[in-house]
Formats: C-alpha cells, structure tokens, sequence
C-alpha cells in the first residue's frame, strides 16, 4: 500500500494539473471571445433577468466566476456599467459556476486521453487562429479531467482506511464541512477545484452527500477572497459589488446550513437513483439557483440597502 507521503503528492499533482487546466481553459476562451466579453456585459444587462442571463452564460464560458466578477468591477469602477446592473451579473456568475460541477460530476476522466490527443492535434493542424484556440479549449478539457483522475485514483487505495473515513465522515457536521470547504478554497483560490475534489471523493464513496453538500457551502464562501482583493483601489461602486457578493454568499451559506436537512431531501427526492457525486452537483446548482431566484425581485431593495451601507458620493479607497 503506498504511504500517505505518495498520496499526498499524487493528489497535489492531480489538483496542480487541474487548477493548471481551468486557468488555461479560461485564457483559452477568452481569447476566441476577444473583447466581446467586457461588451456582452455592457449592452446586455439593462434588466435585472438579462443581467443574470449574461452573467451566467459569460461565466459557463469563461469557467470562473471570480474572472467574470472582477471584470464586472472593473467596468463598475470604470463608469462603463451602472452598479445596478452590476448585481445582477453577480448573481448570474454564481449560476454558471455550477457548470464545472456538472462536467466534473460525469466522471469522464478515464477518457481525458480523447480532448488531449484531439486538442493536440487541433493545435498543431488548425489552419487558422479561430482553430488553433480551439484546440487549446478542447485539449484544457481534456487536462482538467486529466487532473480530476489523478486526484480520484490517488486516494483510492485509501478508501476502507478508518482514519481517514473517520475525519471525513466527520464533515457531514455542516459546520465543520463548510469550514474545511471555505479553507480548502481560500488556499487553492478555486471554489471549482474544492467542489470538484468533493465530487471525486463522494464518486469514490469516500464521501457522503452531507459532506459533500457541506464542503460545496463552504467553497461559496471561500470564492469571495479574489473578488474582495479585486476592489483594493477601487471607488465606492466597485467596492460596493465586492461587498455585495461577500454578504450575497454569506446570507445564502448561512440559510442553507440551518437548512441543511430539508434541502438534502429535496435533492434526494428530485435525483432519484443517481450517484452521490451526481447529487452534489444537482445539489450546487439548486442550491445558486434557489438564491439567485429569491434575491432577484429584490435587486432594487438590495441596491438601494447597499448604496446606504457604502454611500457613493463619498469616493474612497481601500488602505
């Protein structure tokens, strides 16, 4: 049996391979949008529905919301975006994030080798531009889930281990599973890559779906660190969507934990007989969207609460 000094390496190798592939998934699509993006975000979030509709698909393109929430402050913080609108691109963001739970919950690593080898080859026969970064979008997809088998074939030997059972069985506490989540995130800076760790391991049955429901709470939370960093230097109205998405994610962690019971029976109920890794990622989504759902008749409120805790007119940096 390997010791546990291998296994940390081979999960911190797969974890490396993976954050490496989102990072290059993300400059790879950016590029084939150009700088459609930042004008996307611009003429299409006049409405509260729009805004979050971009927001979403932006952040399924891009595969991370921190990237789609740091422009937006920027476009905020520029006079490029109205702050208002800002909200709803939040709100959208949280949505697509979920997509990446949805691939990772296929467990399509063992055929990570296809996207690899068609990525290559794309890369190297493409005979334009347009080609060429598709090559470099299919061939991180194929890294990604490279990384993500890595990571579950490294732990399995682990798998009847009773220590190790034991301290994950003990992040079915939703607080402590949230904690481990929220820590797991603020070190990697990936709320996708803890959620996809959470996944491999619930496919692996080394997780149950109240630790992975848990975990996945904690990581919301942990993703606002870049987006606070992001308003350093920033004036009142980029400061104010920084703020407005730390206290969004806050509120919303906070009901699902004294939720917690119910809302795992409602994932149990609506997914049937799927797998646990399957049900975490049904659980992510439900979970974005039932928030997005209650805060968006509310925007207004919500803005007119945030330009009266951070007031516009007194224009101020961070230290």
């Amino acid at each position: 049996m390997p010791t546990w000094l291998s296994v940390l390496l081979f999960v911190l190798i797969g974890l490396a391979i993976f954050l490496a592939a989102v990072e290059s998934l993300s400059t790879a699509l950016r590029s084939l949008a150009s700088d459609k993006l930042s004008g996307w975000l611009r003429r299409f979030t006049s409405t509260g529905w729009s805004a979050v509709l971009v927001g979403t698909g932006v952040t399924m393109l891009l595969d991370s919301s921190s990237a789609v929430i740091i422009l937006t402050i920027v476009l905020v913080n520029s006079g490029m975006m109205p702050f208002r609108n800002a909200l709803g691109v939040v709100l959208g963001a949280n949505i697509g994030t979920t997509f990446s739970s949805q691939l990772v919950a296929l467990d399509v690593g063992a055929w990570s080798a296809v996207p690899l080898l068609a990525g290559i080859v794309l890369q190297h026969a493409g005979r334009s531009v347009f080609w060429r970064s598709m090559g470099s979008v299919v061939f991180s997809f194929g890294l990604l889930f490279a990384g993500l088998f890595i990571m579950g074939h490294a732990v399995e030997p682990f798998k009847d281990d009773p220590a190790l059972l034991t301290w994950l069985h003990g992040l079915e506490h939703p607080l402590k599973g949230a904690l481990i989540g929220g820590l797991i995130t603020l070190v990697v800076q990936s709320s996708s890559a803890t959620v996809a760790m959470a996944i491999t391991l619930c496919s692996k049955s080394m997780l149950s779906l109240p630790a992975g429901v848990a975990v996945m709470l904690g990581a919301e939370l942990g993703t606002c660190s870049d987006t606070l960093l992001a308003t350093v230097k920033s004036d009142r109205n980029g400061l104010k969507v920084g703020v407005f998405h730390l206290l969004f994610n806050l509120i919303s962690i906070i009901v699902g934990l004294l939720l917690i019971g119910p809302f795992l029976d409602v994932v149990d109920f609506l997914a049937g007989e799927v797998s646990v890794a399957k049900q975490v990622g049904i659980a992510h989504l439900l979970f974005n969207m039932a928030g997005v759902l209650v805060a968006l008749p509310f925007l207004d409120v919500l803005a007119n609460g945030m330009d009266r805790l951070l007031p516009s007119h007194a224009r101020t940096s961070l230290p």
